[in-house]
């Protein structure tokens, strides 16, 4: 954990908890966490984001989970720090995912978040700025936003379960695509095969298109108010996991 992460994080527990108790925001978590896992249905209404205590939970708890799962895999995948124009973070919620991968370039890209939430794309904004880097967001749905003309590296992580089977092909092979011209791919999404259970039919195609498909388990020491967090909701993070799909570009 580096100074700007640690930094970050204290910003997040100083914001989100000056109107809440840490009892209403562990409360809050558990209560996000059950939405996770058994009414996940609610997710792609918005269900996640409801209430100031479950943003503020996402923010605070899942945030900083997710970041350090992704800058994991990014520094653990051959090729994927090198240099980029610009990633594009394709459900970005509060930005982690692009910043993680910004933060382990050599030099730093570019970040362009798309997210359909207006308090994550502010959470976003936020996140870019506390990293020092070149950010924006878009409003907007991810699975028919326009994509930027120039070559880019692609992120989704704990986004492409949210979308339909129709609309989530649709981006996948527009992206997957994109990989002749030199564009990159990276999708992260948890470990839980209920979770995503159109894992398999991409991975064989991530696969035959030349890229790999990974699972992940590392142990992390969490920031101490997200360890406060994780015992307080009677959740186990000490460590981490996922599993990635990983295209690096065909072409230079």
């Amino acid at each position: 954990m580096d100074d700007a992460f640690l930094h970050w994080v204290a910003s997040l527990e100083e914001r989100h908890l000056a109107d809440l108790t840490f009892s209403e925001l562990s409360r809050s978590l558990r209560a996000l966490s059950s939405t996770y896992v058994e009414r996940r249905q609610k997710i792609a209404e918005g269900g996640a984001l409801t209430g100031a205590g479950k943003r503020a939970a996402f923010a605070l708890f899942y945030g900083p989970l997710h970041y350090l799962l992704v800058r994991h895999i990014v520094e653990a995948l051959p090729g994927a720090g090198g240099a980029m124009p610009t990633i594009v973070d394709l459900g970005c919620g509060t930005g982690v995912a692009g910043a993680a991968w910004a933060g382990a370039c050599r030099a730093a890209p570019s970040v362009i978040g798309i997210d359909r939430h207006p308090w994550a794309l502010g959470e976003a904004t936020r996140t870019y700025r506390a990293f020092g880097l070149s950010g924006r967001t878009r409003k907007g749905d991810m699975a028919v936003a326009t994509l930027p003309g120039g070559r880019a590296a692609f992120i989704a992580a704990f986004a492409m379960n949210e979308l339909t089977d129709v609309a989530r092909d649709a981006l996948m092979t527009h992206v997957v695509g994109r990989a002749d011209r030199g564009d990159r791919l990276l999708i992260v999404e948890p470990l839980a095969g209920f979770v995503s259970p159109w894992w398999g039919r991409w991975r064989q195609r991530i696969v035959e298109a030349g890229g790999r498909a990974d699972e992940w388990r590392f142990h992390a020491d969490l920031p101490p108010i997200v360890a406060k967090l994780d015992r307080a909701a009677g959740l186990n993070h000490r460590e981490l996991t996922g599993r990635s799909l990983w295209l690096p570009a065909r072409a230079s």
